[in-house]
Order: structure tokens, then sequence, then C-alpha cells
């Protein structure tokens, strides 16, 4: 029979639980019924061990003790259910139940440092009967079970208690007590790798873990050097991120094409009037297309008509911008200026045929492609020469994104540096 303070302990009984293999209930409250499966959530935790139920708060410390520091109850049960997960994982662990932890829920999860962890799950597996970091409970005493383990461990006691002296001993057969005699003790693991006499490796963990601790997240792998020595491929992690090109429209209402009927445009070939398609609610489209000159795997491309919600890096993804000439267009870009502009990225113009373009298009230089589609005459059908039209936007997007050296990762060195 366990010791009282044992059964009052909370360590023990976590401990016993998972021994027995039993899973301990969390709740919302003292009341064992307020059960949850949120740690989060939970302020006590119910240890059903047998006919024995104990409910222990979660913020409550233990004997853990590193630095005379006690560890609470919901960090040690957390320790425990990560007890397979690496460091890196268990660290990241452990921050997000810190952020998910209401106000009140009893302070924060501690992270146990490598040697810690260790320590406590080896105890809490019942490999050791002592920790480093874990005191002693006063008054409490071992259960005949693990007695009987700590003298088979140690050598003092084989396999089978045999009573050498009175009645016992003269009843038993004489040649059983030779092969007794001649037994080797084996003991249990701890003693193997400890040998007859103990060894001190606190000096060990004290450098693993001031190496695990400099080591918070996985390092990257390096890059395979070549037979001269030099890395193969700079940066090869990042460069495996793909770019997505990006596509800028006019947002103004006397643009032939607009959010929606441009997917129809550019990637069926068909010019349809936006107002038979009105999709006002549209801020974003994305189509596929393969450039033979950029990459032999076809490149998904984003398509907007504002600016709003872009980052300064994203200037450096725009292909293309379609425009009707007016300046107003080009407030909160990158380059204000349409001549800077268009000197950075190609511009498309679309107009009706048999119209001249505005003289606000054709002072934009020869940054900005003209071409013309057939006037809508009320049907899709007979409409080739869309398609015509289309190829040669695809022609003049391509073209530019070669002069900015574009791959299928991004363009230039974006590809590598994963912007």
């Amino acid at each position: 029979m366990a010791a009282q303070a044992e059964i009052d302990d909370a360590l023990y009984n976590l401990r016993l639980s998972i021994s027995r293999n039993t899973k301990p209930t969390l709740s919302t409250s003292e009341n064992p019924l307020d059960v949850t499966e949120s740690l989060a959530q939970a302020t006590h935790i119910t240890f059903n061990n047998g006919t024995q139920h104990k409910t222990f708060s979660l913020a409550s410390p233990t004997r853990f003790a590193p630095g005379d520091q006690p560890v609470d109850l919901r960090s040690m049960y957390f320790a425990w259910l990560n007890k397979d997960s690496l460091v890196p994982d268990y660290i990241v662990a452990t921050q997000h139940l810190n952020e998910e932890l209401p106000s009140g829920a009893g302070g924060s999860v501690q992270h146990l440092a490598f040697g810690q962890r260790v320590d406590a799950l080896g105890w809490l597996r019942g490999e050791e009967n002592t920790g480093e970091y874990i005191k002693p409970l006063e008054g409490a005493g071992l259960t005949v079970d693990a007695e009987k383990s700590a003298a088979i461990a140690s050598g003092q006691a084989g396999g089978v208690a045999v009573d050498k002296g009175g009645d016992t001993q003269k009843l038993a057969d004489e040649r059983l007590l030779q092969i007794y005699d001649g037994e080797r003790k084996m003991g249990d693991h701890n003693t193997i790798l400890r040998g007859t006499k103990p060894v001190d490796f606190s000096s060990y963990r004290k450098i693993a873990q001031t190496i695990f601790k400099t080591s918070s997240k996985p390092s990257a792998p390096l890059p395979m050097p070549t037979s001269s020595g030099t890395p193969l491929v700079s940066g090869l992690q990042k460069s495996r991120k793909h770019v997505q090109p990006i596509i800028l429209l006019s947002p103004s209402a006397s643009s032939l094409l607009r959010m929606s009927n441009i997917k129809s445009f550019l990637n069926d070939g068909v010019f349809v009037p936006p107002s038979t398609t009105d999709t006002q609610s549209l801020n974003l489209l994305q189509l596929t297309r393969t450039l033979p000159s950029i990459s032999s795997q076809p490149l998904r491309f984003i398509l907007v008509d504002s600016t709003s919600s872009f980052k300064p890096a994203y200037w450096d993804r725009v292909v293309a911008i379609f425009t009707t000439g007016q300046t107003w267009q080009f407030k909160g870009y990158k380059y204000p200026n349409p001549a800077d502009l268009f000197s950075h990225y190609p511009g498309v113009y679309v107009g009706w045929q048999g119209e001249e373009p505005p003289e606000s298009v054709t002072s934009l230089g020869r940054g900005v492609l003209s071409v013309k589609v057939d006037k809508w005459t009320g049907g899709a059908q007979g409409r080739w020469r869309d398609r015509e039209v289309v190829e040669m936007v695809w022609r003049w997007i391509e073209e530019g994104m070669r002069r900015e050296g574009w791959t299928g990762y991004g363009p230039g060195t974006a590809g590598a540096t994963g912007r």
C-alpha cells in the first residue's frame, strides 16, 4: 500500500496513472463532471487510479523543482503529452498553449529544458525511482512492488526470495540453493548503465541543455557541395518557393476589360463586354498560362484591379498593367509618373477596332502595347480575331518577363529570396 503522503501527491498520481495506462480527466472546475478536452480551458485534473479518484488544481506546484522553483502540474502533464515530440516541436506547442490559455487560468505553461525533460519523463515512466530535480516526499514509503524492484535492481536480491535462515532453509533443496547462489544479479537497465557505483551525469546534462537551448529552431540543411567544394545551389530551400506573377487591371468604368470579363479574354481568347457578366464583388482572380521561354510548367497569374492591399514586395511581381490612359489610375502606384511606370512594367491598352487610341494612351510611349478588338455585335460567334489579339498580349507580357529574368520561381533573383 502507498503511504498517505504519496496518495495526496499530484506527481505521484500522475506517475501511477501512466503506469496503469488510465487517462486522467480534465475539468473546468473542481467537479470532475465539468469535463473538457482542452488543456487550455481546464483548471483541474482528476486521476482515476483504481478505487481512488484524486482531483488536483492544474496550477498547483509539484515536487519537480529545478533550481528550487516548483513546476506546476499543468506543465508536467503537458510535458508528458508531448513526450514523443522533438525539442523544436515541443517548444512551439508550448507557445501555442500559452497563447490559448485564458487569463486567470493559473499562469503560463513552463517549457522544460532538455535535461529537465529527460529527467521528468524518465521518472514518470517508472524508469527512475529518483530524479535529479524531483524532491522526495516527507514521510512517504515505497510500495511493496517498488521495494522488490529496487532490491532486484541493486543486486541485493534475486528474482526468487529464499529465506536462508530458519525452517525454510532446512526444507529447501540443496541443489536449488546452489543454483540460486550462482545466479548473476542482473538488475534493471539503470544498474547496468551506471555500474556498481553511482556516476554523476549532471555535467553532461548541462552541456546538452546548453546545446538544445541555443537550437530552438531546426537548422536548415547545408547546400550540396560540388567536386570543387563550392555549394551547388545557394539558398536551395528558399529557391523552391514559386512566386505568382501579378497583372494589374484598370479600375476605370470605361475600360473594355474588367474583373468580370478578363478571364474569358485572356484564358479563353473571347471578348465579352463587362456589362453582360458583371460581377463587381470580384477583387482577385487567378488563371494559368504556359509561357515556354519562362517555364515549361504552367504559371499561375493573379489578376487584381486595386493596389490598396499591396505590400512593397508585390511590385516585383507585377508583369503587366492594363490602362485606359487615365492618370488617376496610377495614384498610389510605386511609380505614379506614367513615364517611369511603363519603363518598368509593360502596359496594355485594349480599344475598339476602327477607332484610334486616345491621346492619353499614345502619349505613354512605346512601353504600352495598343491592341484592338472587334466591336460587340451581340454574340460570341465569329470572334476568331479575339484570339489573335490575346496571343499578341501574352507575347508582350512574356517578353517583359524575359527581360526581368523571370523563371518558374520568380523574377531575377526573387526566386532565391522568396519574394
